[in-house]
């Protein structure tokens, strides 16, 4: 449609991948107007039958794509692999390099055998001593010191959210999108690899740096030394919590004015922000019983007004209700196989004042097998060979 922003319409990205980090890649690449085809086993990916906070994973990350049952294990379907990627301008893996190269699609082959191809690798880590772990988010949340830097000393925690792996299936995008800009002047393809524990470096980087130029490991954050006077959760009269701050001498003035504590605003020990931050013990305690005497909803009005940081503390659920998320285009609508809907964010861009519209359906396992593989000039029977006999459809 007029306006829209589909870049890479016309490029045929082939994935292969579970999860997340390799699932998000390709579901960034759908948004950004690919075809994205995803190759699974005949009885689907293992993803589609995650329970819990699993079952989200792949109906969100798998939105707008093509589904093509393939069995890797027969000659057949390795055959109908290689048909793809001859077709293909970009190929999106995340397993072992040893599996790959059992079918026929490791690097050296690939290389061989498509040099145009540019291929996606989302691994757990870059080449090195680790380069052959298993890696989760969690895991290199772990060994990289963004769970030591989020829980309280001695709890060690991980992020709410798969960060990780959402953020590496983004540097995938943005590495795969310049290697087909370069490859429209070389007509060559690029190896590209994703590491996540080098993805979770850079979530760290600047408590590294903090202690490279200070020589001091800082604290978890929930005992971090505050840089601003105020930057805390406080209770309300309704029963809630909320967050606010006051990071400059302005903000503080309007913050206590605001809540009737003038005499801190005169005070002679709290005129720089200095002052302030070092007088912490006995300030917040004050602002925190200010607080507690307003409901969330008085208090958000007249923050927005002052230009006071602010936010109610909320679930992920409430933001179905958030009248920001709900504004044209914030949430698209995507279908499952079996017809129920949900709705999910786009991406969090806007192109010419408009947010990107549109989040794709979900593809039943195999929905568009036939129709990808006899586009290649395959017969029916070599289809169904292709496929395997362990194929479920309708999921």
């Amino acid at each position: 449609m007029e306006g829209s922003f589909r870049p890479l319409e016309g490029i045929r990205v082939v994935e292969m991948s579970h999860m997340i980090m390799g699932p998000s890649c390709g579901m960034f690449l759908a948004l950004l107007g690919a075809e994205v085809i995803k190759v699974e086993p005949p009885e689907g990916d293992k993803t589609r039958d995650l329970g819990g906070m699993g079952s989200a994973f792949f109906p969100l990350f798998n939105r707008g794509k093509k589904s093509v049952q393939l069995d890797l294990k027969t000659d057949a379907g390795r055959e109908a692999l290689q048909a793809l990627l001859a077709t293909a301008d970009v190929f999106v893996e995340n397993f072992r390099d040893s599996t790959l190269e059992k079918i026929g699609a490791g690097l050296h082959e690939l290389n061989e055998l498509y040099p145009g191809l540019i291929v996606a690798s989302h691994k757990g880590f870059l080449h090195g001593p680790y380069q052959d772990r298993t890696a989760l988010d969690e895991v290199v949340q772990m060994m990289t010191g963004l769970a030591y830097m989020t829980g309280p000393t001695g709890r060690p925690l991980r992020v709410g959210s798969s960060a990780n792996d959402i953020m590496a299936g983004l540097f995938g995008t943005l590495a795969i999108s310049l290697a087909l800009r370069e490859r429209d002047r070389t007509g060559k393809g690029r190896d590209i690899r994703i590491g996540l524990f080098e993805n979770c470096l850079m979530l760290v980087a600047q408590h590294m740096v903090q202690f490279e130029l200070h020589g001091v490991n800082p604290p978890p954050m929930p005992e971090r030394d505050f840089s601003w006077p105020v930057y805390d959760i406080f209770d309300t009269a309704d029963g809630g919590q909320i967050f606010v701050g006051a990071v400059t001498e302005g903000q503080w003035r309007l913050l206590c004015e605001f809540l009737g504590l003038d005499d801190l605003v005169r005070d002679e020990r709290l005129q720089t922000r200095m002052d302030q931050i070092d007088a912490r013990a006995w300030t917040i305690p004050r602002i925190a019983e200010a607080i507690a005497t307003r409901t969330a909803d008085d208090m958000a009005a007249r923050f927005e007004e002052m230009g006071i940081p602010f936010s109610p503390i909320a679930r992920p659920c409430d933001m179905y209700e958030d009248p920001h998320v709900l504004r044209a285009g914030g949430l698209a609508t995507s279908r499952m196989p079996d017809g129920k809907a949900f709705r999910a964010p786009t991406l969090p861009i806007e192109v010419d004042g408009r947010v990107l519209d549109g989040g794709g359906d979900v593809a039943a396992v195999g929905a568009d097998t036939d129709a990808v593989l006899g586009a290649l000039g395959m017969s029916e029977a070599d289809i169904a060979r292709a496929r395997g006999t362990r194929s479920r459809t309708g999921r």
